[in-house]
């Protein structure tokens, strides 16, 4: 176990690491961060906060140096920075990212393991793009490989002939069939270093834009009956990578059973909600889990939950939120330029706690 007062490594500066630095500094550990130039959010909430380029060897060292482990917050940190960190600093494989980073490579590891995804295909230039309308079929979502997120680097196609109209970015692509299904739903986990595991319910969530919007507790009737076969695919991914740490994992919910979508080796926007209302939140848990701790109960505490996002300049009026009904929980993350489609925040909604 990591004593307290040890140095828990951050890479990323966005919420995701604000919220786990309040949660380490709430167990009594200090917490560094490192990320390149931009709005640092984690940083007000770090011990301190080296802002270096991801390729900037020395900041690196400097970083590790004082570090007694190392996780991340978001999984585009490059490989190249990860393996400049000294292997038993991190507290979880590598491997994880390289395999998250990836569409093709999280679809094809997820089908590995018994995991059912969306047909799909790989699309390296325009004749690709060509074939795999007709071999996967429309309607269809185009998206790059890599680095997308939130709805971005993704094109809808809704038949052949709209397909012209899309633009080939020229990068390495996946196609992948539109699937009809009734809900999203997430599956995270808490894996410890002793491959102990646990997971919190699963929420139904919303999307807007490609961006998630809004998750709910109960999830429903066949989400509720889709999370056992889903958790047992998460669970054989986590014990496959090794992982420590939180993972989420995201499905549709459809008639057919729960279809595999994408994996975040981290904590998550759809478990925001288990700051308030489970016995142990997403962020704590991750902490405990990589610093050796024992995990915590992931019990669901209400019986109704809401979580909504907080976009664009709706933060700037989000304090009136307060004096709603429902006992809404605030969280802003501080972030300094407000734009269209950026998360500022999210609050939480509880119901009648559960006896």
């Amino acid at each position: 176990m990591l004593p307290p007062g040890s140095t828990i490594g951050i890479l990323g500066g966005g919420q995701l690491g604000r919220m786990m630095a309040v949660a380490a500094l709430q167990l009594g550990y200090k917490v560094i961060g490192f990320a390149p130039e931009g709005d640092n959010v984690a940083a007000d909430a770090s011990s301190d906060f080296i802002t270096a380029d991801w390729d900037d060897a020395a900041a690196l060292a400097e970083f590790t140096g004082r570090c007694d482990v190392v996780t991340w917050e978001f999984e585009n940190v490059p490989l190249s920075t990860v393996a400049a960190i000294p292997q038993h600093l991190l507290a979880c494989p590598a491997r994880a990212l390289e395999v998250a980073q990836d569409r093709l490579s999280e679809k094809a590891f997820a089908a590995s393991l018994g995991g059912t995804p969306a047909p799909y295909a790989r699309v390296e230039t325009e004749d690709d793009f060509a074939a795999a309308l007709v071999r996967v079929g429309t309607p269809g979502i185009l998206k790059t490989a890599r680095d997308g997120y939130d709805g971005k680097g993704q094109w809808r196609v809704r038949s052949a002939l709209e397909a012209s109209g899309v633009r080939f970015p020229g990068v390495t692509c996946i196609y992948e069939v539109f699937v009809i299904y009734e809900t999203e739903f997430s599956v995270i986990l808490v894996r410890g270093k002793d491959g102990s595991v646990k997971f919190w319910d699963s929420t139904a969530n919303l999307h807007d834009g490609g961006m998630l919007a809004q998750s709910i507790l109960p999830a429903g009737a066949l989400v509720e009956a889709q999370v056992p076969a889903a958790r047992q695919l998460a669970a054989k991914v986590a014990d496959a990578l090794g992982y420590v740490g939180v993972l989420t994992l995201e499905f549709f919910a459809t008639r057919e059973g729960p279809m595999f979508n994408e994996m975040a080796p981290r904590v998550h926007n759809s478990g925001h909600w288990t700051i308030e209302g489970a016995a142990t939140s997403q962020f704590e848990n991750h902490i405990r889990a990589i610093c050796g701790l024992p995990l915590g109960v992931t019990k669901t505490r209400f019986e109704a939950i809401e979580m909504r996002n907080i976009v664009g300049d709706d933060a700037l009026r989000a304090h009136a939120i307060l004096a709603e009904p429902g006992e809404p929980h605030l969280h802003l993350y501080g972030k300094r330029e407000v734009r269209e489609g950026r998360k500022m925040g999210h609050v939480t909604r509880v119901g009648h706690a559960i006896r």
